[in-house]
């Protein structure tokens, strides 16, 4: 199936990477796009060349990291018959296919360093040299790079050459992980959901209320990837079939994606608290999710005796037991381990906000919630 040529989603931040995207279409600059893995990096690149003057012509896709390092050269440049062990004949490479196109080069950050020489020369001039070869041969090729590299660590640690960096970052386009993009999950999984029924002919009865939910406030570590791998295994697995919570969940705990907080002994204490703090607003959230589901069953049964405790009650004090282990020395136990749940809430919202200069895409990750969560919060708190 040929891939469309266009990116789902109508948050504000795809909108924005949208209009950037299409405004770098019109010229030849070389582009950089950053992003995880998964993030629809290819897929940018693609939107980049259907909208150029160059559509019409090749689109080639290089992934850097896929390539041993011993043959890439070979690989990006072409060789001659002979040139070394198997070059039985003289072969073009993809900057010679890419000429007058596109060429993608994902994973650039994985190119090794003697390589980088040579594609230095290529971006400034468009010349190059097959292996083997001492003819200079001209490409007139756009060059659209990637990474989900911190790049400038690979220069600080002497791994990426910072005159090619620079070079290639004539225009940075950064994508957004899924998780900053709630707005689009959906969106992208009814797309999905049409694509798989069309490749594999089946008729998909749907997702339940409740599973639309989970969908939504999944993290989705593996990104655009791993909800479009996730639509396809739902489609095939279940044959169409409606789709609940429990299936639903059956399937991400097969993918083994439920990432628990790991505990990092290069952190400072003070970002040891944030990760505790981060926990109880999930565990809060959960602890909201049960009661609502305990209230259901409830009016289900009114007969049944039931008293619900309230998801914002305050912390039991500690236990007398506990006590003398701070109390030995004199010290009287932290005034932090009474405090409400929204107390706690509160506090660590705002330690992120101040760790993160205020840049609330930042906090908002630091604490393991969304940008709407986020701002929700803070408008709730006074912050």
């Amino acid at each position: 199936m040929k891939r469309a040529n266009t990116i789902v989603g109508q948050s504000e931040v795809i909108s924005q990477l949208k209009q950037l995207a299409l405004q770098v279409a019109e010229t030849d600059i070389t582009v950089l796009i950053i992003g995880e893995t998964g993030s629809g990096k290819e897929v940018l690149a693609r939107f980049i060349h259907a909208n150029s003057l160059r559509a019409d012509k090749s689109f080639i896709p290089v992934n850097c990291g896929a390539i041993p390092s011993g043959i890439l050269e070979s690989e990006l440049f072409g060789h001659e018959k002979g040139a070394f062990t198997g070059a039985v004949q003289s072969r073009k490479g993809y900057f010679e296919s890419a000429d007058k196109g596109t060429i993608f080069l994902d994973e650039i950050g994985e190119m090794p360093l003697e390589t980088q020489v040579k594609f230095l020369r290529v971006i400034e001039t468009g010349e190059f040299q097959r292996v083997g070869s001492s003819e200079t041969i001209y490409s007139d090729a756009r060059i659209i790079a990637a990474t989900n590299k911190n790049m400038y660590q690979a220069v600080a640690e002497k791994n990426f050459r910072e005159d090619l960096f620079y070079r290639l970052r004539s225009v940075e386009l950064q994508i957004p992980p899924l998780r900053e993009r709630e707005r689009d999950i959906l969106l992208l999984a009814e797309t999905f959901v049409h694509e798989f029924e069309q490749k594999h002919k089946i008729v998909f009865e749907g997702f339940s209320p409740d599973a639309t939910e989970m969908l939504m406030r999944y993290p989705w570590p593996g990104n655009v990837r791993e909800l479009r791998n996730l639509i396809e295994s739902l489609l095939v697995l279940e044959k169409g079939k409606y789709i609940t919570p429990e299936i639903l969940e059956k399937h991400l705990v097969q993918r083994n994606r439920y990432k628990s907080l790991v505990h990092d002994p290069a952190k400072s204490e003070k970002n040891e608290l944030q990760v505790i703090y981060s926990t109880l607003i999930q565990l809060r959230q959960e602890v909201g999710d049960i009661r609502l589901l305990l209230q259901h069953l409830v009016q289900s049964k009114p007969y049944t005796p039931l008293l619900l405790p309230d998801a914002s009650a305050t912390l039991p004090p500690i236990a007398a037991a506990s006590r003398p282990a701070f109390e030995e020395n004199g010290h009287h136990p932290p005034t932090e381990t009474i405090r409400s749940l929204d107390d706690i809430e509160k506090k660590s919202i705002a330690e992120a906000l101040e760790t993160c200069r205020g840049n609330k895409r930042k906090t908002a990750l630091a604490l393991g919630i969304t940008e709407r969560t986020l701002y929700r919060k803070i408008k709730a708190y006074g912050l």
